[in-house]
């Protein structure tokens, strides 16, 4: 079968010669970055920009994992360093500061953002991007949104929406667990709602829909973190990440992360038979036994599953974790335990409180209420989002 002919996405970063606003001519930049800061040809944005002559580049700025995805693992901080190539210092925004501090901004008129994000509330690189929103608002400086793919799609939204109160660097603001936006449409969102007065410049991608997901733009995946080795792993995510506040293993320490899941004390066959009840849809689950070689359970034999994508359309990835939980709690309840804090920076709530927004949906699941009563709650919220805040600053069709 002949490979299929891709109109490739053009990202905001392959943009700039052409998009580049004038008024920011000649002005000096810090850029926010990771390792998958790549143009269409895979050439690191920071390298872009060190030919780029209309901007003069003066500190880079990365999150959470570090530049190159150093760091494995959840609330594993790093500090600043200077980098052997470019010369330039390297500011770590998961240090001794998620938010950049006074010193990193100095000589700088602006913040140029390019991160790719995996759209689900809980990944952190959304709250760094407003963090730095903040920060150019506190500090007179402009901000540049390049955007990026939606790996999983920007039609569908799913998952209870954020209350405030229960706030966190897994959640700042109110999302739903899967916001069908780009990068670009959530700083659009982030100026329109809570930081009005930040100036903000988002360059646009060309050919990129609303229906696509990743394999649809032609372009190559690079791991935005550690434990995100593919697209299909981003398509789970919103879901199994749910796991993480649990203790069952989410996968980590396996080379498939959040599609494998499991415990010592499980029976894959018998969680297996269990899910096939709820008919869920584009997913089939392999039952089987594996070893972590770090994280939960390392060491451990594990029965579990592995998730399997049958259907990118007709998944509903938080529902599939929501429901895996559901059925593990009720297979071996002298067994599962929800996870104690500290979690990303929270050491008073429960981690599945602040990844869910809330406690409705751990005080649901602890009554035993039914999935159709669980979902029905969180569709509501999604709905009256999209209508309400959503809906406003989508960019594409």
């Amino acid at each position: 079968m002949g490979r299929r002919n891709f109109v490739y996405t053009r990202l905001g970063i392959d943009r700039i010669e052409e998009e580049w606003p004038k008024e920011l001519k000649g002005a000096k930049v810090a850029l926010l970055v990771h390792q998958a800061s790549v143009n269409s040809n895979l050439r690191y944005t920071w390298d872009v920009f060190s030919h780029f002559d209309k901007v003069k580049v003066k500190a880079l700025l990365a999150p959470q994992h570090g530049l190159f995805g150093e760091t494995q693992d959840n609330m594993i901080e790093w500090e600043d360093f200077r980098d052997p190539l470019t010369g330039l210092p390297v500011y770590s925004l998961y240090g001794k500061s998620r938010k950049p501090l006074p010193y990193m901004l100095e000589g700088i008129d602006g913040i140029v953002v390019d991160l790719q994000d995996v759209g689900t509330r809980y990944y952190t690189y959304i709250w760094t991007l407003y963090l730095v929103m903040e920060s150019a608002l506190e500090n007179g400086k402009f901000v540049v949104v390049l955007d990026r793919p939606n790996p999983i799609g920007g039609l569908e939204v799913e998952g209870p929406v954020l209350r405030e109160t229960y706030s966190s660097f897994v959640g700042l603001k109110p999302l739903p667990v899967r916001h069908g936006m780009t990068i670009g449409e959530i700083a659009l969102l982030f100026k329109g709602e809570y930081l009005r007065d930040v100036v903000l410049f988002v360059l646009k991608m060309e050919n990129w829909s609303r229906n696509y997901f990743w394999e649809d733009t032609g372009l190559e995946w690079v791991n935005p973190s550690p434990n995100m080795p593919s697209e299909k792993t981003a398509l789970l995510y919103p879901g199994m990440c749910l796991l993480e506040a649990t203790n069952i293993s989410e996968g980590r320490g396996t080379t498939r992360p959040f599609e494998i899941i499991g415990a010592p004390f499980i029976n894959p066959y018998e969680l297996v038979d269990a899910l096939e009840n709820y008919s869920l849809e584009g997913v089939y689950f392999r039952p089987l036994y594996f070893i972590p070689t770090f994280n939960k359970f390392a060491g451990e034999k594990c029965g579990g599953l592995q998730i399997h994508i049958r259907d990118k359309k007709a998944l509903k990835p938080f529902k599939i974790g929501v429901v895996i939980i559901k059925v593990i709690k009720e297979l071996y309840p002298d067994h599962f335990r929800w996870r104690e804090p500290p979690y990303e920076y929270e050491f008073k709530k429960l981690p599945i409180d602040i990844l869910a927004g809330s406690n409705h949906l751990r005080e649901a699941l602890d009554r035993g209420d039914s999935i159709e009563e669980i979902e029905t709650r969180w569709k509501l919220e999604g709905e009256v989002f999209n209508k309400e805040v959503r809906s406003k600053y989508l960019i594409y069709e």
